[in-house]
């Protein structure tokens, strides 16, 4: 008499693989999440881009020390470390990088000719409130082989 065999599931069919699609947002969100940050955060220094320091409501740079390009060195700075963050640590990063957006949103919505780029980072901000989300669900997992 045959018994019947059960089957579990390998470790491997349970990892994410990229034909699935939470698991293809994730990495699109992580990869756009690290670089961009780290690419903006450098150009704080060299102001190719645009003139970041424009960006600086002034009542802001009324209370930060020295000038408004100081603080756009040190704005370049926290935004490479969430970059990095998001890079290394997306459960944690991701939700940096929202707080972050929010206090850029804030800064812009006191600037009145800045609405619609703070409505833009408000955008940005959901998307990386879905990266954190997505990278608790695939904390630790790897492609499969």
């Amino acid at each position: 008499m045959s018994s019947p065999t059960t089957t579990t599931p390998s470790v491997a069919s349970r990892r994410p693989v990229l034909s699935d699609p939470g698991y293809q947002a994730f990495v699109v969100l992580r990869a756009g999440f690290a670089v961009a940050p780290i690419l903006f955060g450098l150009d704080k220094f060299a102001n190719l881009l645009v003139d970041w320091p424009t960006y600086l409501a002034p009542w802001i740079n009324d209370i930060v020390p020295g000038s408004a390009q100081q603080a756009m060195y040190a704005v370049g700075v926290i935004e490479i470390v969430a970059g990095l963050a998001v890079a290394l640590a997306p459960r944690f990063g991701g939700w940096l990088v929202a707080g972050w957006l929010a206090g850029i949103i804030v800064n812009l919505l006191t600037i009145p000719a800045y609405y619609d780029i703070a409505l833009r980072d408000f955008g940005l901000l959901l998307g990386a409130v879905a990266l954190a989300r997505l990278a608790q669900r695939y904390h630790g997992k790897r492609q499969s082989p």
